[in-house]
């Protein structure tokens, strides 16, 4: 088990430093020079050299990316141009809208998808089967934005259930905070429950056509125990790859849904940066998030080892 753990965390390390010459590349190609780019067009010379000396652009580029790279291991993301704070902070104040968010919409999908799938599976080829894999092709189709905007005009507007949008803060109390992640939440959540359910039938599907699932039927045991102590963890394996990058999809890729409900999150921060031409944060948060996905794979692959023995040997 501790030469499966090690390998994986070898790998893992050898892709995060392989993904951070990547994204200390995306800066240098782009084109022009970065720190006009950052300034506009009307910025004088003296304005761009400083800007330059303060991002050390005039280093060679070995000792710009050691520099930068140092910096993360540091958890020194440098200074945002923009709003003239640091970027660890920025990360801070809108990871603490994005991951609580990330986990529910997860935690939501999941407790819907896995049953329904579990669901579909044991009753293949028979109505009840057809109704939920329907409304799951229909969860896929519907776009979340779409989603999100009904969602505010029901239980925001009509009802007056919960905030349109915006977020108060962890400060004004957990309620509030999480009345106001409510909506997104569930925004989020169906295409990729939707999604989930659909690789969970199909996993669960092939797994009862397997000859020990006949046997355990032959020796007597009920359909229940078949479904959920034999079949079920046999059919993880696919299921908990999908979580997992449903998990760093929710985490990097809400830019929409956060618009829609004003959030300050992570994805917005992003877009936010993108559009300001702060390309220091650009570039910290890309590497986190990235950081945060090579992490969520490198968990999922242990979590296989956790659901079947038999893969610890052959990884």
């Amino acid at each position: 088990m501790m030469t499966f753990v090690f390998k994986r965390v070898l790998f893992g390390l050898t892709t995060l430093v392989l993904a951070s010459a990547v994204v200390f590349a995306m800066l240098q190609v782009v084109p022009g020079d970065p720190a006009r780019l950052m300034l506009g067009m009307n910025a004088t010379e003296d304005q761009v050299q400083v800007l330059r000396e303060q991002m050390g652009l005039n280093q060679p580029l070995v000792l710009q990316y050691l520099d930068w790279a140092g910096g993360l291991l540091r958890l020194d993301f440098g200074r945002s141009y923009t709003y003239s704070v640091e970027v660890s902070e920025l990360v801070g104040e809108r990871l603490a809208v994005s991951l609580p968010l990330a986990l529910i919409s997860l935690g939501l999908s999941t407790l819907v998808a896995i049953p329904l799938g579990i669901y579909a599976a044991s009753r293949r080829g028979k109505t009840a089967d057809a109704v939920s894999m329907g409304a799951a092709q229909i969860g896929m189709a519907m776009p979340n934005f779409w989603f999100a905007l009904l969602l505010i005009y029901v239980f925001a507007v009509w009802l007056r259930l919960v905030p349109a949008g915006g977020f108060p803060g962890w400060s004004a109390g957990v309620w509030p905070a999480l009345k106001a992640l409510i909506l997104p939440a569930l925004a989020l959540a169906l295409p990729q429950a939707a999604i989930l359910a659909r690789v969970t039938r199909s996993a669960m599907v092939e797994v009862l056509g397997q000859d020990y699932i006949r046997t355990a039927r032959a020796k007597g045991m009920t359909a229940r125990s078949v479904l959920w102590r034999h079949a079920l963890r046999n059919a993880l394996i696919p299921v908990l790859t999908i979580l997992g990058m449903q998990f760093a999809f929710l985490l990097a890729g809400t830019i929409i849904v956060e618009n829609v409900f004003y959030l300050p999150g992570l994805g917005r921060l992003v877009f936010q940066a993108i559009s300001q031409r702060d390309l220091v944060v650009v570039q910290s948060v890309v590497m986190l998030l990235v950081a945060a996905v090579i992490l969520v794979n490198l968990l999922v692959d242990l979590s296989y080892a956790l659901v079947d023995p038999r893969l610890r040997g052959n990884r």
